[in-house]
């Protein structure tokens, strides 16, 4: 199955447990998922690394007689265009002085992320859930204006935890190519009991569709 385009991210801020933190000044907006968007000029790029863990290969009678597999450690490099300022600050765990400044006072922000591309035909959708993991970003390479505008992106990193909901596994994949796929559940899993608003079965759901 190939997919295309990078359709839309979504954030959500999770406690200890994983399960979803809401409010606002608490959480990423009232019922706490924030949709990267218009507002945000969209996301460039989700790379997507580590979905398979390292093969070991088990030698017996000079042949390779079996392989193990270790753990899966995905990490997603993002590129935001132009993620909103206090947003940005939140899901690395920054703190406020309440004057307009955040400090890195080693305070890690867990975070949940959904990544949603398509199938080639644009029919259906494609999610890559994680529901709990650490975003940081490592530089900024500001740089002088010349003949054009030097935009710098906003370039995080996101090192996935695992999941409860996902029996521990640190990432799940779903689809609507599948006759069973569960939005709500989905939902419900990624975000740590997120309930998806009813009004909007067969059509958008928190800035989504599918």
């Amino acid at each position: 199955m190939a997919t295309v385009g990078l359709y839309q991210i979504q954030l959500a801020l999770v406690d200890e447990l994983q399960k979803l933190i809401s409010g606002t000044g608490t959480g990423l907006g009232t019922d706490g998922i924030y949709t990267v968007d218009h507002k945000d000029l969209g996301t460039r790029t989700a790379n997507i690394t580590g979905l398979a863990g390292t093969i070991a290969k088990i030698y017996g009678n000079n042949n390779v007689q079996d392989v193990t597999v270790g753990i899966s450690e995905p990490t997603v490099e993002l590129d935001i265009n132009n993620l909103d300022y206090a947003v940005k600050n939140q899901i690395k765990g920054f703190v406020s002085d309440g004057k307009g400044g955040y400090t890195d006072q080693g305070l890690k922000a867990h975070v949940a992320l959904l990544i949603t591309t398509q199938t080639i035909d644009r029919l259906h959708f494609v999610y890559y859930g994680f529901g709990d993991g650490l975003l940081t970003e490592t530089a900024a390479n500001i740089q002088t204006d010349q003949a054009s505008e030097q935009r710098v992106d906003d370039s995080l990193t996101y090192t996935a935890l695992s999941t409860t909901a996902f029996n521990g596994q640190p990432y799940k994949i779903y689809s609507d190519l599948d006759s069973k796929f569960d939005k709500a559940n989905m939902y419900k899993e990624v975000f740590g009991g997120y309930v998806l608003p009813t009004t909007s079965a067969g059509g958008s759901g928190s800035g989504t569709q599918g």
